[in-house]
């Protein structure tokens, strides 16, 4: 079967425009590497007065060696008020960016085989610097690490080379309400079984091995005709996903602890296993329809096709390997599209008789209201909105095929939006903005039939949907100053407003902000409610939507009730990073 990688979902549109703006300022750099000084983006006027400037050097870890050739990126949080500013490092690992517009930015440095880490070794987004019209701040230190590699062979049962296998390294983080698996790197076997996967971080990373098509399976398949079943009397094998130190069963897989510069060997043996398989069957299909099965991991962002399907709907998916799925089923050929979706596990045995009956999706429209009381009103057309699945449900992202969902929707000029076949589920609304200017605004209603879903979430099982939804301006700012026990400021802290426990499976009702050089923070566009303010010195990923995390840290937080419009300043002391992150 043919696995298909799904790109990770972004979790924070301001990382995700920081990410884009990274890669065009790094095409934008090509060609300058060997150059010793700043270079400012030529899109922004040069105005030296009432303009910063910033100054550093970048060494390496742990013997502070200077890091020459080092991109140094300036990146503003706020692509409508700050520009993107770049620089390379010279033979004593400084650099200087000058004419910079005042504001919030994030400072990357980026050289290969090195890796800009933060506490907890991860990899840093970014270190937040506020600067002021006509300052000039020096003395930054950046600090990179060695990356670490995992290398090694993968061969079959009889020591032989599988060219083309996919060796995955894999970190279990906590997202979107429930832990999954994100991928940190991965790597495809070359001709002689061998695999490289570089640029790792420092940290525990799980390993595992997804076999190539098995060839004599499919040609065993083809050759017992279209739409046919396999030969029941002989048992079938395949290689399966197999996870170091070699077991299939994905609770049995042991970590690989990685240090910095590490070069870990992890090799892998496959051996055939008996071949799992999903049966079932499509049903109430309309004439002169057919379906299309896929299988989607909710391990991993991996879509698995090549389902046989036969006239009467019945369908077989043949080397299923243990784990959770997600089935989905779509309608070809009908003027409606039509999906169905079930969970599956698979286990140690053959899943049959799954039924799939699909259903014409749902069309979500409405008109987007601003509420704005003396705040800078921004254009409607300016920002996105997305349908967001209710977290707890155990279903990953729903799987786009050919033009069906997306689950975002722009909206027009005049404030209309509309989101077309919709899956049945719970779903609720969130803002992205497309440029900055948003920051202060959030969803303050969502109306459906004269009812404010904005809390409960919008059910959707089919027909037309129409909603009324309200941004405000007026979201409450929070903010203030992560110090230590003795008082003195603490940079690039993690400060996170917790709601209350009962929306805590709602990302969208959490605030987040990073401290900038001396310490402050601030929380923009916060919905009336009562919070829970951390501050971690170091957190791991977006750990704090955990509530098994969070239970670690029950009296170190601060309660804060906020009320729209509301301004508050508060003093936070940091939680510190554990010794051994230090």
């Amino acid at each position: 079967m043919k696995w298909l990688r799904l790109p990770p979902v972004e979790r924070c549109s301001v990382t995700l425009r920081i990410a884009m703006t990274k890669l065009v300022s790094l095409f934008l750099l090509i060609g300058l590497v060997a150059a010793p000084v700043a270079g400012q983006d030529s899109s922004i006027p040069a105005k030296p007065s009432g303009r910063a400037a910033i100054e550093g050097i970048v060494t390496k870890d742990p013997d502070s060696q200077p890091v020459k050739k080092a991109l140094i990126e300036l990146i503003a949080e706020n692509q409508n008020e700050g520009g993107d500013y770049t620089a390379v490092t010279g033979p004593d690992g400084g650099f200087r960016i000058e004419n910079v517009v005042p504001g919030r930015y994030r400072l990357f440095a980026e050289r290969v085989g090195l890796l800009d880490t933060d506490k907890r070794h991860s990899r840093s987004d970014g270190r937040v610097l506020t600067l002021a019209a006509g300052q000039d701040l020096k003395d930054l230190h950046i600090r990179l690490q060695a990356a670490a590699v995992v290398r090694g062979r993968v061969t079959d049962e009889d020591g032989d080379p599988l060219p083309d296998a996919e060796v995955t390294v894999l970190r279990q983080t906590f997202a979107t309400g429930h832990t999954h698996w994100e991928q940190a790197g991965a790597e495809r076997t070359n001709d002689l079984g061998e695999y490289r996967v570089p640029n790792l971080p420092a940290g525990n990373f799980y390993v595992s091995v997804t076999p190539p098509p098995d060839f004599k399976n499919l040609i065993e398949a083809a050759g017992a005709g279209a739409g046919e079943p396999r030969n029941r009397d002989k048992t079938a094998t395949s290689y399966q996903t197999t996870y170091y130190p070699g077991t299939n069963d994905r609770s049995q897989a042991a970590p690989v602890q990685l240090h910095a510069g590490d070069d870990f060997p992890v090799n892998f043996s496959l051996t055939p296993a008996p071949s799992l398989s999903i049966r079932g069957s499509v049903v109430n299909l309309p004439p002169r329809t057919s379906a299309t099965i896929m299988l989607q991991s909710r391990d991993f962002n991996l879509v698995q096709n090549g389902a046989d399907i036969r006239k009467d709907g019945s369908f077989v998916i043949h080397d299923v390997s243990p784990g959770s799925y997600t089935i989905l089923a779509s309608v070809d050929g009908s003027p409606v599209p039509m999906t169905a979706r079930q969970s599956v596990q698979v286990s140690s045995s053959n899943v049959d008789g799954l039924r799939l009956s699909p259903q014409p999706g749902a069309t979500v429209r409405g008109r987007l209201r601003l509420e704005s009381r003396g705040a800078s009103r921004f254009d409607p057309a300016q920002i996105f909105l997305s349908l967001q699945t209710i977290s707890g449900q155990d279903d990953p992202a729903p799987v786009t095929i050919g033009d069906q969902f997306t689950n975002l929707a722009h909206v027009s000029a005049d404030g209309n939006f509309e989101w077309k076949d919709v899956p049945a589920g719970n779903y609720y609304v969130q803002l992205l903005g497309e440029t900055g200017g948003t920051e202060d605004w959030y969803v303050k209603s969502v109306s459906a039939g004269g009812r404010d879903v904005n809390d409960s979430g919008l059910g959707v099982s089919g027909g037309a949907v129409g909603l009324d939804v309200v941004l405000s301006a007026n979201g409450a700012l929070i903010d203030g100053m992560v110090i230590d026990s003795k008082g003195t400021p603490v940079a690039n802290a993690v400060v996170v407003a917790v709601p209350e426990a009962r929306m805590r499976g709602r990302t969208d009702h959490y605030g987040k902000a990073v401290s900038d050089q001396s310490g402050h923070f601030s929380l923009r566009g916060i919905r009336p409610a009562d919070y829970t303010l951390f501050a971690w010195e170091s957190v791991d990923g977006d750990a704090y939507y955990n509530p098994d995390f969070l239970k670690g840290y029950e009296g170190q937080g601060r309660l804060v009730r906020t009320a729209e419009g509301e301004r508050k300043t508060i003093q936070l002391p940091v939680i510190p990073a554990p010794e051994e992150e230090q």
